[in-house]
């Protein structure tokens, strides 16, 4: 599955912005996604995924803020992102494997979009 992500931009902290992240090829339904992010000097992190089975699994320092989605008859998975603060600005990357498990390490996701920039304005 090939992945494209947009929807970054400028936001104030404070607000919210949805970010979307397009999937083209076979068998959508059958991938778990995931989002990650990668701040300035820092190594790339898990943010949250969302399985096949449609389970939920979130980074504690996202909790209660974001929110993962996904529609497949869009073939498309989405991460809703309110009351943002400034430790949130990153490239946003979302990712997808086929597995069982919910999963969490970088290392166990083969496809990857080519990320999108968030940037949060203190």
């Amino acid at each position: 599955v090939q992945l494209q992500a947009f929807g970054g931009g400028l936001v104030q902290a404070g607000g919210c912005l949805r970010l979307s992240c397009a999937a083209s090829g076979r068998a959508f339904n059958t991938y778990n996604l995931a989002w990650f992010r990668q701040a300035p000097g820092k190594e790339r992190e898990f943010v949250a995924t969302i399985t096949w089975t449609f389970n939920t699994h979130y980074a504690d320092s996202v909790k209660g803020r974001f929110t993962v989605s996904r529609d497949d008859a869009e073939t498309t998975v989405y991460l809703q992102m309110n009351r943002l603060k400034s430790e949130d600005t990153a490239v946003y990357y979302c990712a997808a494997a086929i597995s069982s498990k919910i999963l969490i390490d970088e290392a166990e996701y083969d496809n990857w979009g080519q990320g999108t920039l968030v940037t949060v304005s203190s």
